[in-house]
C-alpha cells in the first residue's frame, strides 16, 4: 500500500512547523530536506522523536550532491562525507539517502565509473542496513536522463542501490516515460511527484521556482504514474515542490493542498493501480449553474443594495419568515440580501464589510458533492436552523465564504421565504454568466485545485491582464455546458484593483458577478430608465474598436452611448457593460454572448483603468 509523503522543502517555515503541518494534513511520511535540518535548532535525534510523536515516518533524507564520478582527492572525501550522512540518518531513523546526479564542473563522465562509485557506496550503506537512491537531475552534468541513472544503478548491481524517479525531471525535458515500465519495482526506491505550468524558461529556473502539485500544472503526470504502475512499485509517493509562492504561504494550507492533490491523483489512477490507501472518492456531482448568491450587509447598505437590484430589474420576491433576509429574483438569477445581526452572514459582514458571503450551486446530487468535498479535506459548515427551515449542505470556500450545494431535494430553499407580490415585468436578465473572485496571487493554485477537485470544472488557459498599477493573473474554470463559470483573479502588485479589493474587503472574495441577457441594448435601456448608471468608457476605446472591426455606424453609436464594450472571437461576438463599484467593493456586469466563449479579456484593461479613475485613491482613508 503506497504511503503519502511530502518533502519538507515544499512548505514554508521552520522544520518543526513544517512537520506539524504535514502531520495535521494527514500525510503518512516525509522527506527531510537537508537545509531544513541544518538550519534547525534541534538535533536529528530530537527531530526523529518529533516525527514519531506526529506519527510521521521519515522516508528519505535528501539531497546528497555531487557524489559520483569525482577525481581524487574529492572522491575519497565524498565517501567520508557519505559516512557522516549515514550517521545522521541513523539518528533520524530513516534508511534512504537521495543522491542527485552530479553537476560539478570537476566531475568525470562515464557510466561504469559512476556504477563503480555506487557499488562501493552500496557496500558501505548495507553494513548499516541503509539504502541509497540515485536521481537524474534534468540539468545534471553527465547524467540528466532517468534512463542513464537506471543504467548506472543496474550496472552497480547492489541491493542497497536503487533509482529514484521524479516526474518533473522526466516530463519537463520531454523524455519518454514508457521505458520506466521495464525497471523492476523493487529497484525503484522512491517516486517523487511534481507538476508545473508550461513556461519558456531554462529548466533549472523552471524547476526551482514554478513546480506545483499534480493537477495544478500542465505536465502529463498521469502518463508518468501509469508507467510507474507497470513496474509494480509499492513504495511512497512523495511530493517535492520548489515554488516561491508555497514557500511564502501558509504551511498548513500548502500541506492540505498537497494531500488533496495526491488523493485526486490516486483516485484517477485507482482503477489500474489498486495499491492506494483510502476509500475511492465519490464521483463529481454534475453542476447545473448557480442556485443563489447571498450578500451580507448592514441595514443601511441593505437598502442601498436593494435599490441597485431594483435598477437592474430584480424584483423583491420573498421575505424570510424569521430573519432580516430578502430574496430578489430575475430570470434564473436568485439574489439574497442578509442584514441579520447574528449568525454566519453577520460574522462575515463584521469581518469583510458588504459583500458576497455565500454562493449556492445547483448540482445533481448534493450528498455526493459533500462526500467528495469532505474526502478532499475541505471544511464543512453547520449552523442551527429554525423550525421548518431547510438545512443546506455547505463547505467553506474562498475567503471564508460558504459554498452551498442544492439538488432536487434542496430546491425548496425558498420555502423559508414568504412570497412578496411584485409587478411581473418581463425579465431581461437570464442567468448568472460568471462569478469573479479576487484573491492573493499565491492562493490561486490552491483555489484552482479546490474547485476542479470537487466540481466538474475544467480550467482554461491562464491570462495576464494589464491593470494601470500592475499585472493581474486571471484563471477561468468552467463546466461542460458552461452553466457554471468562475474566474479567479490574483495579482502580486499591491495596488491593482483586485489587490485593493482584498485590502478593502479584508481578504479574498467575490469582486463581481456577471449576468447574461438576450439583448444588451434593450436591457441597458430598461435599466437606465429605472435610474441605473454604468461605468464610463473613454471615446478613445470606441475609436479603436471602430477601426479594428469596421462596425456599422448605428452599432458604434449604440456602443458609445451606452458605455458597452465589444469583443470578437472568430464569428462570435461579446458585449459587456459594468455598473459602478458598490461601496468600493464589488460590482456587476451585464453580458450578451453571440456564439462567444471567452470573457472579454481584450477589454479587461480598459475596464480596470476606468474603474481605477472612479475609486478612492489608495492613500486616502475611508470616512
Amino acid at each position: 500500500m503506497n504511503k503519502r509523503s511530502i518533502a519538507t522543502v515544499s512548505l514554508s517555515g521552520a522544520l518543526d512547523e513544517k512537520l506539524r503541518a504535514i502531520a495535521s494534513a494527514g500525510f503518512d511520511s516525509v522527506e527531510i530536506f537537508e537545509n531544513d535540518l541544518l538550519s534547525f535548532g534541534a538535533s536529528p535525534r530530537e527531530v526523529a522523536h518529533l516525527c514519531k510523536d506526529l506519527n510521521l515516518a521519515i522516508c528519505a533524507f535528501q539531497p546528497f550532491r555531487d557524489f559520483e564520478g569525482m577525481p581524487e582527492p574529492q572522491r575519497a572525501r565524498n565517501f567520508a562525507r557519505a559516512e557522516r550522512k549515514f550517521d545522521l540518518m541513523q539518528e533520524l531513523g530513516t534508511d534512504l539517502l537521495l543522491i542527485c546526479s552530479n553537476v560539478s564542473p570537476a566531475s568525470l563522465g562515464g557510466i561504469d565509473r559512476a556504477a563503480d562509485d555506487f557499488r562501493e557506496l552500496g557496500e558501505r550503506a548495507a553494513k548499516r542496513n541503509l539504502r541509497v537512491g540515485y536521481e537524474a537531475l534534468a540539468w545534471g552534468r553527465h547524467v540528466n536522463d532517468y534512463r542513464d541513472a537506471w543504467e548506472i544503478v543496474r550496472r552497480a548491481d547492489h541491493p542497497a542501490i536503487g533509482v529514484i524517479l521524479d516526474s518533473f525531471h522526466a516530463l519537463a525535458p520531454g523524455f519518454p516515460v514508457r521505458a520506466m515500465a521495464s525497471i523492476p519495482g523493487d529497484k525503484i526506491f522512491l517516486v517523487q511527484l511534481a507538476d508545473a505550468p508550461k513556461l519558456e524558461l531554462d529548466i533549472l529556473s523552471w524547476s526551482r521556482h514554478f513546480r506545483s502539485f499534480p493537477g495544478q500544472g500542465d505536465l502529463p503526470v498521469g502518463e508518468f504514474m501509469a508507467a510507474i504502475a507497470a513496474t509494480g512499485y509499492a513504495g511512497p509517493l512523495s511530493l517535492e515542490i520548489f515554488n516561491d509562492q508555497f514557500r511564502a504561504g501558509s504551511a498548513t494550507q500548502t500541506a492540505i493542498d498537497g494531500l488533496r492533490s495526491l488523493i485526486l491523483l490516486e483516485d484517477q489512477l485507482a482503477p489500474d493501480w489498486p495499491k492506494f490507501s483510502g476509500e475511492p472518492l465519490a464521483p463529481k456531482a454534475k453542476s447545473r449553474g448557480t442556485g443563489f448568491i447571498e450578500f451580507a450587509v448592514n441595514e443601511t447598505k441593505a437598502g442601498d443594495l436593494a435599490h441597485l437590484f431594483a435598477q437592474l430589474g430584480f424584483r423583491r420576491s420573498g421575505k424570510h419568515r424569521s430573519k432580516a433576509v430578502e430574496r430578489w429574483s430575475q430570470g434564473k438569477v436568485e439574489l439574497v440580501i442578509n442584514c441579520e445581526t447574528d449568525g454566519f452572514a453577520h460574522s462575515h459582514y463584521v469581518t469583510h464589510g458588504p459583500g458576497v458571503c455565500a454562493i449556492a450551486l445547483d448540482v445533481d446530487n448534493a450528498g455526493l458533492a459533500m462526500q467528495r468535498a469532505e474526502a478532499l479535506k475541505t471544511r464543512t459548515f453547520y449552523q442551527p436552523v429554525g423550525p421548518g427551515e431547510l438545512e443546506i449542505p455547505a463547505i467553506h470556500g474562498v475567503g471564508g465564504s460558504l459554498l452551498y450545494f442544492l439538488d432536487q431535494a434542496g430546491k425548496n430553499w425558498d420555502t423559508d421565504f414568504e412570497p412578496v407580490a411584485s409587478n411581473a415585468d418581463k425579465d431581461a436578465l437570464l442567468a448568472v454568466d460568471h462569478i469573479a473572485q479576487s484573491m492573493p496571487y499565491d492562493e490561486m493554485l490552491s483555489w484552482l485545485l479546490f474547485y476542479t477537485g470537487i466540481l466538474d470544472l475544467k480550467r482554461l488557459p491562464q491570462m495576464e491582464i494589464a491593470d494601470p498599477r500592475g499585472l493581474v493573473q486571471s484563471q477561468a474554470i468552467i463546466n461542460a455546458d458552461q452553466s457554471l463559470r468562475f474566474v479567479l483573479n490574483g495579482s502580486s502588485a499591491n495596488r491593482t484593483l483586485p489587490s485593493r479589493f482584498i485590502s478593502e474587503f479584508f481578504g479574498s472574495g467575490v469582486q463581481h458577478v456577471a449576468f447574461s441577457c438576450r439583448d444588451i441594448f434593450a436591457t441597458v435601456a430598461e435599466m437606465r430608465a429605472r435610474g441605473a448608471d454604468f461605468l464610463d468608457i473613454p471615446d478613445n476605446y470606441y475609436d479603436d474598436i471602430e477601426a479594428k472591426y469596421d462596425l456599422a455606424p448605428e452599432l458604434m453609436a449604440q456602443l458609445r452611448a451606452n458605455h458597452i464594450l465589444y469583443d470578437r472571437e472568430g464569428d462570435g461576438e461579446f458585449f459587456q457593460v459594468y455598473t459602478h463599484i458598490f461601496d468600493e467593493r464589488f460590482f456587476f456586469e451585464i453580458v450578451e454572448r453571440r456564439s462567444y466563449q471567452g470573457f472579454g479579456a481584450a477589454n479587461a484593461g480598459i475596464r480596470l483603468a476606468a474603474q481605477s479613475r472612479e475609486v478612492r485613491p489608495a492613500s486616502m482613508p475611508r470616512v
